[in-house]
């Protein structure tokens, strides 16, 4: 019995140790691939701040503007004016609303009666 019982004993230790060894790996794996994604989103960062840069740098009005002064006869760009913007009353505007939902709770309590 007392043989069975150290048998037993020690196979749990070792199984544990299995385990723990095991752990230990996964562990190790699971911070290096972190550690491989967190470079991945700084040089990602470091990609976007670039092309933030370049784009700021490529849409500057001063040079929009002499891309446009050259290419005026193919592309025919004007300035913004404020005549191509419409007036407010060029704009639809809907009747009264008021009138409608009055005269709709009129006809309501006027229809039901009293009780």
């Amino acid at each position: 019995m007392r043989s069975l019982m150290f048998v037993l004993t020690v196979s749990f230790v070792v199984s544990l140790a299995f385990w723990a060894y095991r752990e230990n790996y996964t562990t190790q794996s699971a911070i290096d691939q972190t550690e491989r994604l967190q470079r991945q989103i700084g040089e990602a960062r470091q990609r976007l701040a670039v092309l933030n840069a370049e784009w700021a740098y490529l849409n500057r009005p001063e040079r929009l503007r002499d891309l446009a002064d050259l290419n005026f006869d193919r592309l025919g760009l004007l300035p913004f004016s404020a005549e191509q913007f419409g007036t407010l009353a060029d704009i639809p505007m809907p009747e009264d609303r008021r009138d409608i939902v009055l005269s709709g709770i009129t006809e309501t309590s006027s229809a039901g009666g009293e009780p």
